[in-house]
């Protein structure tokens, strides 16, 4: 990454010497929608001017992985391929369950955030857990298999807020039920809309999201169905630089 782009992130992630943070897993969701035959969109949504982190920029929906996502399990599963790039590098806790909490962190953010239920239509009495209650009331359960690894990014050191964050992607179809108003309970985002690419551009992005939409643009061009075998970038800073690595 050039020294320019650098003074961009560390503009975006209020850079300073503050004491080292391990870095807090975290999922983003991208909701792709290619009906129709204009170009594939994109769902996101501007921060809230109240947040300290990123205000008013535009992202998309996701957030830190809280502990009770690890504990929801009546889920369908990964695609395999897509669940051993998730276990890679993983440091501590490698289980299955923690690997499972990515998306179902990216999932639920995405409905308290855009108000969208991400997964299928159940009538087996389906009982979930703590921050999927309104999934459990309309019998939704969260389905995983149509989920992509797209890229990996890790927060450089010395900022506030440090997190290991997985970028999933997920076509449109994958929408179960969505709340009216185009916005989650949170009140987290504002003005979520479908934006093409080159829409999404126009606006204030972190500098990570600039890179992921870089990233996803040239995947859809050679990779329109996103194979879950195609290979992904890793992003993190060492000895003062950032490094990018395929997984």
């Amino acid at each position: 990454m050039s020294d320019s782009l650098k003074e961009k992130f560390d503009k975006d992630e209020q850079a300073g010497n503050h004491p080292y943070i391990r870095p807090k897993d975290a999922a983003t969701l991208l909701i792709l929608d290619r009906t129709g035959s204009g170009d594939v969109k994109l769902l996101m949504g501007r921060r809230h001017m109240r947040h300290t982190f990123m205000p008013g920029k535009f992202v998309f929906p996701g957030g830190r992985v809280d502990p009770g996502d690890s504990r929801i399990s009546n889920v369908l599963p990964y695609h395999p391929q897509v669940e051993a790039k998730l276990s890679e590098g993983l440091k501590n806790s490698k289980s299955a369950a923690r690997v499972r909490a990515f998306a179902l962190a990216a999932v639920r953010e995405t409905y308290e955030e855009a108000g969208i239920f991400i997964g299928r239509k159940s009538d087996s009495g389906l009982r979930l857990g703590t921050g999927f209650e309104e999934f459990s009331a309309r019998q939704i359960q969260p389905d995983l298999g149509g989920m992509r690894m797209i890229a990996r990014a890790i927060t450089p050191p010395q900022r506030p807020r440090r997190f290991d964050t997985r970028f999933l992607a997920i076509w449109a179809d994958s929408i179960a039920d969505q709340l009216p108003g185009g916005h989650g309970p949170s009140g987290e985002l504002e003005d979520c809309a479908w934006l093409t690419f080159e829409e999404a551009r126009q606006k204030e992005l972190p500098l990570i999201t600039t890179k992921i939409l870089t990233d996803l643009e040239d995947r859809l061009n050679a990779d329109p169905e996103l194979s879950p075998e195609t290979p992904v970038p890793y992003y993190f800073f060492k000895k003062g630089r950032f490094e990018r690595e395929l997984i």
